[in-house]
């Protein structure tokens, strides 16, 4: 994908290095959901309790021995909030060492392919006498709070309707190519731009109806259901890779590169790699082939009215 030199987005939030506390939530988007939807069971859930007596001895005698080699812990401690990690920004937004020039490389990619899907649908909702609400993408390291909870990094890439943001560790790209056998950076957009079609399924009232027509389905019923969401994000995702391509910035194998990513993901690849055979009535994001099938889709046509996975079969 011919992306450098490009605008980048400023709706991005660094967040890497700071520790949000809490608990930790699944993986929203290779097994969750795509996303996480606030309460009900999908939700994230945080952990809680407090300390033992026995335990809040043995830190005042950890706090003295400390002392005793020279280290102050209430010094190091009354810093006011988290400690951003070296080459991270810090938590109060002042400027902090930068990290590696890969590290970088891969946070200007992820800022250029969200500039570049708030160019696609800012002009798909003009167009329909529309305004496109654009929103924030979230990098942290290691786990996050969100108003949909916490998650670790080993949630993945997911979207939360509760603050319209696309939450996204960077780590897990070395997990889409390494454990999923899904490489190159257009692979990678496809993620976020996936991610990004949830915030407009939640803007045009999908997210908000399923949330409530899955409080009174069964869990067969509700995955049933979230498999047409997940493949219309990844139709979305389609239409966007479009207008992508018609500004020339798609190169060879670019495309190919997508459409394997949407294949090794699908549920029954997954399961099979997992665990040797498939289930069906789990499913929650679509076979290879449909997700493939859908993501094609919405490249081929350029349009969102082509990603009607509610109607007939899918």
């Amino acid at each position: 994908m011919e992306w450098k030199g490009r605008r980048q987005s400023g709706n991005v939030e660094d967040q890497r290095g700071a520790s949000p506390g809490g608990g930790l939530g699944g993986n929203p988007f290779g097994r969750g959901g795509g996303f996480r939807m606030p309460g009900g069971g999908g939700g994230m859930r945080g952990a809680g309790g407090g300390m033992s007596f026995g335990t809040i001895i043995f830190l005042v005698v950890l706090y003295f021995i400390l002392r005793a080699m020279g280290i102050d812990m209430l010094q190091v401690l009354g810093g006011g909030g988290p400690v951003a990690q070296p080459g991270f920004e810090q938590s109060d937004g002042s400027p902090a060492p930068r990290g590696s020039a890969q590290e970088e490389e891969m946070k200007a990619f992820m800022s250029t392919v969200l500039a570049e899907t708030e160019d696609t649908w800012n002009g798909i909702f003009q167009a329909s006498g529309e305004q496109y609400q654009e929103p924030k993408m979230v990098l942290f390291s290691g786990s996050v709070r969100s108003a949909c909870g916490f998650a670790s990094a080993a949630s993945g890439p997911f979207y939360c309707p509760g603050d319209r943001k696309v939450y996204l560790d960077m780590s897990f790209f070395d997990e889409l190519e390494q454990k999923f056998g899904a490489s190159g950076d257009f692979a990678q957009a496809y993620v976020v731009a996936h991610e990004v079609g949830h915030h407009v399924q939640n803007l045009i009232g999908v997210l908000p109806k399923f949330n409530q027509m899955r409080q009174s389905m069964s869990e067969t019923e509700a995955n049933q259901m979230s498999v047409r969401v997940e493949l219309q994000a990844d139709c979305f995702a389609g239409v966007w890779g479009k207008y992508t391509q018609q500004k020339g910035l798609l190169e060879q194998g670019d495309l190919e590169e997508a459409l394997n990513a949407a294949t090794q993901i699908g549920d029954d690849t997954l399961q099979k790699r997992m665990q040797g055979y498939v289930v069906p009535e789990s499913f929650n994001h679509g076979t290879s082939e449909q997700r493939m099938r859908w993501f094609k889709r919405g490249f081929d046509s350029g349009k969102m009215s082509a990603c009607d996975t509610f109607s007939g079969q899918v």
